[in-house]
């Protein structure tokens, strides 16, 4: 079994972190409560050099926040697109980007629902328990407009599914009951400063 797949293609190896972040700028990551963040994104029209520096500078945010995925209206660009640096549970890499992903409807008969600690670089330093299937399909397009196809398990198949959410206006806290939403902000109330010193830090520690 191949260890890395790169846009859902299996490869020898990838650099860590992917080329992608050496050519990026870190952009502030937006917080739960900003509108850009609340409603569904619109589609990816233009594909060419602003669409690829936008990527990059997404996959150099995701790495100084520690995240596995992130979406464009989580650096404040209203647009249907995710990067995402994630394994599987079975330790499989996965990198990639995705431009106008939709999610794969699963058969319920099929699908078995997995409730795992789950985070969000928008809700910082909340985790909570979010029932999600354990596999996930998404389809989309390339930097290029090329038609893409990747698919998920475990925890991946959480991050592909908890991405598409963002591009259609939704976070993980929209699945939450009143009283674990509740819980959640007030994760980020007691960690938000401590998660935003260790943002700035790796920030800095990459411009020294």
């Amino acid at each position: 079994m191949p260890r890395v797949f790169v846009q859902g293609r299996p490869v020898d190896s990838y650099p860590r972190p992917a080329p992608e972040a050496g050519r990026g700028t870190v952009r502030r990551v937006t917080e739960v409560g900003e509108e850009v963040l609340h409603r569904p994104s619109r589609d990816v029209t233009e594909f060419g050099p602003d669409l690829a520096a936008l990527i990059d500078d997404m996959f150099l945010t995701m790495y100084v926040a520690d995240g596995a995925g992130l979406a464009a209206n989580q650096v404040g660009v209203d647009l249907r697109l995710f990067v995402y640096d994630c394994p599987d549970d079975d330790g499989v890499r996965h990198v990639g980007h995705i431009v106008n992903p939709v999610l794969d409807p699963l058969d319920p008969a099929g699908r078995r629902l997995l409730d795992e600690g789950e985070g969000c670089l928008s809700v910082p330093g909340a985790v909570m328990d979010v029932p999600r299937p354990d596999r996930a399909v998404v389809r989309g397009l390339d930097k290029d407009g090329t038609a893409l196809v990747i698919e998920g398990t475990g925890y991946f198949a959480r991050c592909l599914a908890h991405e598409t959410d963002h591009v259609n206006g939704q976070v993980y806290l929209d699945r939450l009951s009143k009283r674990d939403r509740k819980e959640a902000l007030r994760q980020v109330a007691d960690r938000r400063d401590e998660v935003f010193a260790r943002r700035a830090a790796r920030t800095a520690a990459l411009s020294s």
